[in-house]
């Protein structure tokens, strides 16, 4: 009896011996190559390497941002960035609010920065809003199939544009047509960089607003019609309500990016550092700022750092809001109610 189990486990031992060990076969088993299983290291390390690096490197552009913005507040105090006080007369003092950095008496004031960009993005937004909302429903919810292959593909397009060509035409056409049908105080004005915006936002809130609303179980779609519904009643009291998160999160995401867009601003708003809310007068966006002065200023200058500020303000607004955004559609993903 004890032999046949020493013979057992001899045959055992041999099985094992002969079969490959599990760091050499697949999920499924099958045997791979010393050569292949090289290959796929080099390739999994070649892209961590690569993912490391990339955040790394947003790391240090971000460390170089604040490092250099922050350095604005070793000669120019903080409420300098929010008014100036001018001496009129010996005993009287105005606050003023200006962007005028290479002036005698230079003035920092970021408020008719950031209001000119708030008169540009929010007026693009609510268009982009009306239109790219309407977009979204119509090929997720009334359009056919062919026609959403036809429709999405071009709408999509239109974020492939660049937005020099975009602000080139808003400067040399738009303008002219706006001015010749409104009569606008300037030709270069807030309304027409708001159009051009709304051509960039658009394909981002219509192709989120689909997304949003195509994820919408059709057990919804179908009680609705079994209590009868009607198609519109169905899309307005049902899935745009049950879509609305996703909806919000779209129109935040489009807003932002009307925020950080620059190109056009700077082609088509005016570049005027107005304090108004009329928006058919010219206002400077803080983008336009950046990009109008980064390449004159003087190194370490006063006026060099304040446009690292500006900077930093422009990256905590559209971080704030795309942090926002992102909340909202992982809350919706996690209950899957799109």
């Amino acid at each position: 009896m004890g032999y046949e189990i020493k013979n057992q486990n001899k045959v055992l031992e041999q099985l094992e011996a002969s079969l490959p060990l599990k760091e050499d076969v697949s999920p499924f088993n099958k045997k791979i190559r010393k050569s292949t299983r090289i290959k796929e290291a080099i390739i999994k390390y070649f892209f961590a390497f690569n993912g490391v690096a990339a955040l790394v490197f947003i790391i240090l552009i971000f460390i170089f941002l604040f490092k250099e913005g922050f350095r604005a507040f070793e000669h120019i105090g903080l409420a300098d960035f929010i008014y100036h006080n001018r001496l009129l007369d010996a005993n009287v003092i105005m606050k003023v609010f200006e962007w005028y950095p290479t002036s005698e008496d230079p003035r920092y004031s970021l408020v008719p920065l950031i209001l000119g960009t708030l008169l540009t993005a929010i007026p693009a937004t609510i268009i982009s809003t009306f239109f790219g909302v309407g977009a979204g429903i119509y090929l997720s919810e009334i359009a056919n199939p062919k026609a959403k292959e036809i429709l999405k593909p071009i709408i999509e397009l239109f974020a492939g544009i660049p937005t020099v060509v975009l602000g080139f035409l808003m400067l040399v056409v738009g303008a002219s047509f706006f001015n010749d049908l409104f009569n606008p105080t300037n030709r270069l004005n807030a309304f027409i960089a708001a159009i051009g915006l709304s051509f960039v936002v658009i394909p981002i809130i219509a192709s989120l607003t689909e997304d949003a609303l195509h994820s919408i179980p059709n057990d919804l779609r179908m009680a609705s019609y079994g209590i009868g519904a009607t198609k519109w009643q169905t899309i307005s009291r049902v899935i745009i309500p049950a879509a609305f998160s996703g909806v919000s999160a779209s129109i935040l995401l489009g807003f932002g990016r009307a925020v950080g867009e620059t190109m056009i601003v700077l082609m088509a708003a005016g570049n005027a550092a107005n304090i108004t809310t009329n928006i058919f007068e010219s206002v400077r966006t803080m983008t336009a700022t950046i990009a109008a002065e980064m390449g004159e200023v003087s190194q370490g200058s006063d006026h060099y750092y304040s446009l690292f500020l500006i900077g930093i303000v422009l990256f905590s607004i559209t971080f704030v809001l795309n942090f926002i955004a992102e909340i909202i559609i992982n809350k919706m993903r996690k209950k899957n109610t799109f």
